[in-house]
Formats: C-alpha cells, sequence, structure tokens
C-alpha cells in the first residue's frame, strides 16, 4: 500500500514513517523541500507539495492509496502572538484544503484519509469524562480544530474513507513535550502548572502510530477516535510519575507547590489556557473497535521512555 504523509518529518509523521516503510509499504513524505527532507529509511521517499494546492502530488493517488494528514504549526512551540495563532489556524485549514484539493484532482481517490485534529477540540471540561461524542468547546484551540476537521470533509462524498484523529499529549523520548516535562525534574525543581487538578490526556508514541495503522487497516473506522491512553491523568499525578521514573524527588512537588497561573499566563500567553485546563478524554470508539494499548497506563509509558 502506499501512504502519503503530509507532516512526515515531525515527531509522529517520522515514526509512523519509519515503521510503515520497513512494514514493505510504498511511503510518500510531502514536503515544501525535498533537499531538505533528511535522510530516509527504507521505503520512504519524499514528494514536493506547496501546503496549499494538490498540485504536483494528486498524481500519487489511486484507489490502494491511504493518506494520513499531520501538517500543522506546532502550538507549544513560542509564545501565542496574534501571528503565531493565525500560523497555527492557517497551516491546519490550508493544508487540509491542499488534501482536499488533491483527492478532487485525483482521477482514482485513495481509499482512506485519516485527518488529523486534538482532544483540544472539546475545549475545557473540567473533571467530566470526554468520549468522541461530546460536542466542540469555544476556546481558541477548540474552533481551530473545528475548522481543521472540517476542511476535509467533502472527500466523503467522493467515496473516501475519513477517521479523525483527535490526538492528546504525545510522549516520546525523541522530542515533543516529554523531554520539556522531565527537565525540571531531572533537576529537582518539578512542580505542578497552576492547580494540578487539569487533566492531561496523553499517549505513547507507539501506541499513536500503533492506532493510526490499526485505524488504517480497519474498513469500518469512521468519524472522530482519541488517540489517548485509557486512563488520563492529572498534571500532578504525571509529575508523581515522573519523579518515581527519575528517582528524583522534586522538593516543590513533595510540598504541592505549583508553578503560579498568573507566571504562566505572562510567560505563554493565551496559550496558559490550555495548559491550565485539560480534557479527561477517553479513547471509547478506539477501545469499541477492538485496538489494545501497549501503554494504557502512565507510569510504565514514563519508565520505557525514561529509562
Amino acid at each position: 500500500m502506499r501512504v502519503v504523509i503530509t507532516g512526515g518529518t515531525g515527531l509522529i509523521g517520522g515514526a509512523l514513517a519509519r515503521e510503515l516503510g520497513a512494514a514493505g509499504h510504498d511511503v510518500v513524505i510531502l514536503t515544501r523541500n525535498v533537499g531538505k527532507a533528511g535522510p530516509l529509511g527504507p521505503g520512504q521517499r519524499a514528494a514536493t507539495w506547496d501546503g496549499r494546492t494538490g498540485e504536483g502530488w494528486a498524481n500519487l493517488l489511486d484507489e490502494e492509496t491511504a493518506i494520513v494528514h499531520l501538517a500543522g504549526e506546532s502550538v507549544a512551540s513560542g509564545r501565542w502572538t496574534e501571528d503565531k495563532k493565525r500560523r497555527i489556524r492557517d497551516s491546519r485549514v490550508w493544508s487540509g484544503e491542499a488534501v482536499l484539493d488533491a483527492i478532487r484532482r485525483a482521477r482514482s481517490k485513495p481509499r482512506v484519509l485519516l485527518q488529523s485534529s486534538a482532544v483540544g477540540y472539546y475545549g475545557d471540561r473540567g473533571d467530566d469524562v470526554v468520549a468522541e461524542g461530546q460536542p466542540p468547546g469555544r476556546d481558541f484551540l477548540a474552533h481551530v480544530c473545528t475548522e481543521w476537521e472540517a476542511s476535509t470533509a467533502e472527500v466523503e462524498s467522493y467515496g473516501v474513507r475519513r477517521a479523525v484523529l483527535r490526538t492528546g499529549i504525545v510522549l516520546a523520548k525523541e522530542g515533543g513535550a516529554l523531554p520539556k516535562m522531565a527537565l525540571p525534574f531531572r533537576l529537582l525543581a518539578g512542580a505542578p502548572l497552576g492547580s494540578g487538578r487539569q487533566w492531561v490526556p496523553w499517549i505513547h508514541l507507539a501506541d499513536e502510530t500503533g492506532a493510526i495503522r490499526f485505524l488504517l487497516d480497519r474498513d469500518d473506522a469512521h468519524g472522530p477516535f482519541n488517540l489517548t491512553a485509557p486512563e488520563p491523568v492529572t498534571n500532578r499525578q504525571l509529575g508523581d510519575g515522573l519523579t518515581r521514573a527519575l528517582g528524583r524527588p522534586s522538593p516543590l512537588q513533595a510540598l504541592g507547590l505549583g508553578a503560579p497561573a498568573a507566571i504562566l499566563k505572562t510567560a505563554l500567553g493565551e496559550f496558559a489556557d490550555s495548559v491550565l485546563h485539560g480534557q479527561r478524554a477517553i479513547p471509547a470508539r478506539l477501545l469499541e473497535l477492538g485496538y489494545t494499548f501497549r501503554f494504557p497506563l502512565l507510569e510504565p509509558a514514563l519508565r520505557d521512555l525514561l529509562r
């Protein structure tokens, strides 16, 4: 099977491309600059796109092709200025429109599109358990996720199966959130963020790629799926898990002293709201289809990644 990946040089896309290529699939990574795609492993190759249209890559699509659409500006890098928020939104919506344009142009339509999104779709839900049937929230990220998902909805009218990946915080040793979260605990300075009671919907990178591959193969997988571990934790529980996994007891964590919300808002701008609030999201539909998590619990996942 040919799998076309947007965002294939990122943390999730890169890991997925390596797994699929090693399994014998023809993996095509879309990039604006093929020369900067870096060394690619077995079964992988790069192709050029502009991130806005299907120009130059629609010919890659046929009835045996799958698209995994992961492209989008990082939400966690840098302070949320108005320009940053615009880039977050536009990078997702425009690239989704590019995927839609390629499918419109293709003589033979791909068999499946996996459309990336995030659990930020639900907004702040407090302690409520959040499964896929919940409506969208009202904050900035919720609006972005709603537009992001809608950008490719039309492909279903062409007979293309579409599943939406509402991903939580992906934990990986190679990058992403975990090294940044672990550093203060390594320095014995780790502490809860704000109250520490906010929920953290996490997933191990191995289960993120595992769930994506599972959904690629399931012809009955349609609509939204929460890609989160079955057992979400609070921010304070995450800190306790990091303390134990690293063997580095943090005095601030032990005393329950956290980073004040006001300081986080000064440093991060509006992004602080996403850090100080969360979603108690569970992968209800993924479990119903029979996906088995390699790391359903936090502490074994942290030990695997931080050992």
